[in-house]
């Protein structure tokens, strides 16, 4: 037996009526014959709680799409069986989403029973609390800046827009750009998160509101670059203000995943859209980033960004992470 968090579907009473809830959830004790089929077997250390597993954990959103789930998109730890050719009993290993918490079982459980493809081995100079402290979060964040690097966008290039900056996405994309010299003007709903941004790299910070509603189709040019985790009038605004030939990395939707906007900016100024997936990414664009991430992290600025919480806080976190009360990022340690 091994402890995990457990998401099963409510099921209706007696007499026959349905449920106001769709879902329950429980810390509860999982028996390993239920472990779904997999080639490496791993003892989870830590995971984290990112938005979508607090929508999993909290039912707010359709995230779960297999019951019963143990959610947790992200999973740092140990490998105890392996039949797989690129892991052996004692690596230490990551892995971020690949349908985790939605399809398969995830890491918010002691024990994971994963397929070797999808696992990526935690970078020399990285621990498996470093790991989760970056997440999902940090690795989406590395693959958007990636992508700013492959265009073209330079530190002399100019401006580089961060939305929803006191989140992970954000502080780490931050941070990260900060720490490879570009000039970062953070974005946040949370301008009394101020100090905190600049210490993370921020030259200005500037209210999400400035963004977030209807704009006109093109705008004064400021942007070299932007990453983007809020979607919806947000994204529109920044591709309308995007300078000519710039970039407008896409990886989140907390504004909305609508996109209210015109052809202007791409056919008048030759901006491009990048989309960022972070969970279905090939396995050398995974390792790539990693490996990147332990090169550039600067673990005082990654300490500022995290919070660390045990296994049996993590419906809690989530509940937080819904009410928009967190900063930065939370580690869940799974051994305690």
């Amino acid at each position: 037996m091994f402890k995990g968090w457990l998401i099963e579907k409510a099921q209706d009473d007696k007499s026959g009526s349905k449920s106001d809830n769709k879902q329950t959830v429980a810390l509860a004790d999982l028996d390993e014959g239920g472990l779904p089929d997999g080639d490496v077997r791993v003892r989870v250390d830590y995971s984290t709680i990112n938005y979508k597993d607090a929508l999993a954990l909290t039912g707010k959103g359709p995230i779960v799409r297999k019951f019963p789930m143990v959610p947790g998109a992200d999973l740092a730890g140990v490998v105890e069986e392996s039949r797989h050719a690129g892991f052996s009993a004692g690596d230490q290993v990551l892995l971020n989403g690949w349908g985790l918490g939605e399809t398969r079982w995830g890491g918010l459980a002691e024990l994971a029973s994963v397929n070797g493809d999808w696992l990526v081995k935690i970078p020399r100079g990285l621990n498996s609390r470093d790991a989760m402290a970056i997440g999902t979060a940090g690795y989406t964040a590395m693959l958007s800046v990636i992508a700013l690097e492959r265009h073209g966008v330079l530190p002399a290039s100019g401006e580089i827009l961060v939305t929803g900056a006191a989140g992970g996405v954000g502080g780490f994309a931050t941070s990260l750009l900060s720490a490879l010299g570009y000039t970062v003007v953070a974005s946040t709903g949370r301008v009394n998160e101020t100090s905190y941004l600049k210490s993370l790299g921020a030259h200005e910070v500037i209210d999400r509101a400035q963004l977030s509603e209807p704009g006109k189709p093109l705008g004064r040019e400021r942007w070299a670059g932007s990453i983007d985790s809020v979607g919806s009038h947000t994204l529109a605004n920044i591709c309308a203000t995007t300078k000519y030939g710039g970039a407008v990395t896409a990886c989140g939707l907390a504004q909305g995943m609508d996109f209210p906007a015109t052809v202007a900016p791409f056919i008048l100024r030759g901006v491009t859209l990048y989309g960022i997936d972070s969970v279905n990414r090939p396995i050398a664009d995974r390792v790539a980033a990693w490996n990147r991430l332990a090169e550039i992290i600067d673990r005082t600025k990654l300490e500022l960004m995290t919070e660390e919480r045990g296994l049996g806080d993590a419906l809690e976190a989530a509940n937080q992470v819904m009410a928009g009360t967190v900063r930065g990022r939370i580690v869940i340690d799974i051994r305690r």
